[in-house]
């Protein structure tokens, strides 16, 4: 019979560690006994015991180690079969067989010592960073290798997708790695990049998704291209809008499993993730983003679907009444073929919120006008176009709808909830979304719900905002919250459990 084994185990290096190396090791153990030891005793006590150890390294292992001389210099020893590059391939066959045991992934192995040392020299000495926080599209291309996740705890990516803005990154951090334009290059565009220009598809419009395709396209060049990760090793967790259907969720669910095939997924209510970020479970969430606006209460991480409302004037509508309202006020200057980008940026520096609309718009005198260069050459001088921009969330018949505006909606929201709930959700009312970020948003949104309160006989209900510094991704800053709590990682739903119960699995867990 062959000498015994000793399954792999984990150790550490007693060496100093290589930059960029882990801390963790696998050693390879092995006992070889010579015949006729007393009690078959295993242990360097032992007569004739010797002890070999195999470490291979992220960059593979190379061939084995030297005995030492005082081994070698031994009379009548005989060569043991077990050194040599043949046995040293053999010994790396059987631990990667016996390491998927453990849970983790056996390291790559080198097919000779040469290939270990270039390596070593050359591949593992390069950086695997995604690039600094908020990069631009642009910075998506080039090669380089993939990130693997950690070996400790399950590390998520949180993925935030709006209908403006796509928030992408890892599970535990501050800040997402990318904030980049939900538009992407039409079907039949897989090898693009995200900054590459021609036609653009739109996969969601008011928080709806419309074309799952280029939905897909995104998501996978996101992760690959962006992030530098493997989507078979990443869980991912995934923002859902108040107001999508219940349909929307098992094609979320088929993406995901079948055409990414991550481990892994979730997907969370963005009110919820918004009011996570605010370290609550329970509060109403206001979201203003790019497309839609929500009002959503929330009790101990549950939401009230007939309490949601919604309303269909955001960012980007805002964007388009403003570059009406400048080319009523500038008909000479052409600003129709104006990019979206400068008019984006000429919303965000000079645009605020009314206090009193009507009595600002009547005197000239508070108008505060600004100028700003639009980057082609001339200028404009902004007046009352500045407070008149965002004034359709709250009156939306500025804009020939006949629906209430968004202070009206969050009242409505309270009113919904029972009575013995309402006072406790309306002391933490969370803002979210870039739409919120307008200079006076908070104090006019705060001074029309208590009028409304008192319109309707709720003297004694005093709202509370929480607008919180960043609440321009507040959503995906719930999300990287989440993900990152240990007393999460039970609810994730795995391949297996999808491949075995189906998308039903999808309704009864996130419903």
């Amino acid at each position: 019979c062959g000498p015994p084994f000793i399954p792999p185990c984990r150790g550490r290096g007693r060496g100093p560690r290589s930059r960029g190396e882990s801390s963790e090791r696998w050693v390879w153990c092995k006992v070889s006994l010579e015949p006729g030891a007393k009690g078959g005793r295993r242990g360097p006590e032992a007569a004739g015991a010797r002890r070999e150890r195999r470490t291979l390294g992220r960059g593979g292992a190379s061939g084995p180690r030297a005995e030492p001389e005082a081994a070698k210099s031994r009379p009548g020893r005989r060569k043991s079969g077990s050194s040599g590059p043949g046995a040293a391939a053999k010994r790396a066959r059987s631990f990667r067989s016996r390491g998927r045991g453990f849970g983790r992934e056996p390291e790559p192995r080198a097919e000779s010592r040469k290939a270990g040392l270039q390596l070593q020299r050359g591949q593992r000495r390069r950086s695997l960073r995604a690039g600094p926080p908020n990069a631009t599209a642009a910075s998506l291309g080039g090669s380089g290798r993939l990130r693997r996740p950690p070996p400790g705890g399950r590390v998520a990516v949180v993925l935030d997708q709006g209908s403006g803005f796509v928030k992408v990154g890892f599970a535990g951090e501050q800040q997402p790695r990318l904030v980049l334009k939900s538009s992407s290059p039409g079907p039949g565009a897989l090898g693009c990049e995200l900054g590459d220009g021609g036609a653009r598809a739109h996969p969601i419009k008011h928080g709806v998704v419309v074309d799952w395709q280029a939905l897909e396209g995104l998501w996978e060049r996101l992760l690959v291209g962006g992030l530098r990760v493997c989507p078979e090793r990443w869980p991912v967790l995934v923002s859902d809008s108040p107001s999508a259907p219940p349909a929307g969720r098992e094609k979320v669910a088929e993406l995901l499993f079948e055409a990414l095939a991550v481990p892994a997924c979730h997907m969370a209510s963005s009110a919820l993730l918004a009011l996570c970020s605010a370290g609550a479970f329970s509060g109403l969430a206001v979201e203003a983003g790019a497309g839609v606006c929500h009002a959503t209460p929330i009790y101990a991480g549950h939401s009230w679907q007939e309490a949601t409302f919604r309303l269909d004037v955001a960012g980007s509508t805002l964007s388009r009444y403003l570059r009406d309202l400048l080319v009523a006020a500038f008909p000479d200057l052409q600003l129709r073929a104006l990019p979206r980008k400068a008019i984006t940026q000429l919303k965000k520096r000079c645009c605020y919120v009314s206090l009193d609309f009507e009595g600002d718009l009547l005197n000239p005198d508070r108008h505060h006008p600004a100028t700003f260069c639009l980057g082609n050459g001339c200028s404009v001088c902004l007046s009352s176009e500045r407070f008149r921009c965002p004034e359709p969330i709250f009156q939306p018949r500025l804009l020939g709808q006949t629906k209430p505006g968004l202070p009206a909606l969050v009242f409505q929201a309270l009113q919904k909830v029972p009575a013995r709930l309402r006072t406790r959700l309306a002391d933490t009312v969370v803002l979210a979304g870039g739409s919120t970020l307008f200079p006076g948003f908070t104090e006019r949104l705060e001074m029309e719900l208590e009028a409304q309160c008192r319109r309707h006989g709720y003297g004694a209900l005093r709202p509370h905002l929480v607008a919180k510094p960043g609440r321009g991704t507040a959503v995906w800053t719930g999300g990287s919250m989440v993900a990152s709590l240990r007393s999460f990682q039970c609810h994730w739903i795995t391949r297996a459990m999808y491949q075995e119960y189906g998308s039903r699995l999808v309704h009864e867990v996130f419903n």
